[in-house]
């Protein structure tokens, strides 16, 4: 949900938010957050990266600042970086993985645009997990893929939805 007062880049970069907001076009936007099964599956996603870090020569955060145009900045789930660890706290460079995790509240057609902005931005791998229903999707601009594995197309990382469930 939009705040509908128009706001600066530098006004949004400069204000602490609880819990952290997008900003898109000048307004900055609320996120769902909060409910225990998205709480959960964010927790169960980031320690699965985060205990394959070194293996994989990957860094894994949740709620990530990427700043995917000009005047777009999203916060995915969880983001995961391939390569050197980030030395900027906004990110301006592509992550390779992101997740989005469903609350009940979202609204397909606003997830939708967030996943064409990160598309857009060029993340990688994209993935869309629905903690209620227990599914996933992959996201690619061709539409969404509805998969019971989380993988790379290299299969370097291969994450099985029923293993984040258990």
């Amino acid at each position: 949900m939009a705040t509908g007062a128009q706001v600066s880049v530098a006004e949004y970069l400069s204000t602490a938010y609880r819990p952290d907001r997008d900003y898109v076009d000048g307004e900055v936007v609320e996120r769902n957050a909060g409910e225990y099964d998205h709480s959960r599956l964010q927790m169960a996603i980031s320690g699965w990266f985060y205990l394959r870090r070194k293996q994989l020569g990957i860094h894994v955060v949740p709620e990530q600042r990427l700043r995917v145009a000009p005047q777009r900045f999203r916060i995915p789930d969880v983001t995961v970086i391939l390569g050197p660890e980030p030395t900027e706290q906004v990110l301006t460079t592509p992550p390779f993985i992101c997740v989005e995790i469903l609350s009940r509240d979202d609204r397909m057609s606003d997830m939708q645009e967030r996943i064409d902005d990160l598309l857009g931005f060029g993340v990688a791998h994209l993935w869309l997990i629905d903690p209620r229903r227990r599914r996933a999707w992959h996201c690619r601009a061709e539409g969404l893929l509805e998969v019971t594995e989380l993988r790379t197309e290299s299969s370097a990382i291969a994450m099985a939805l029923a293993e984040l469930f258990e």
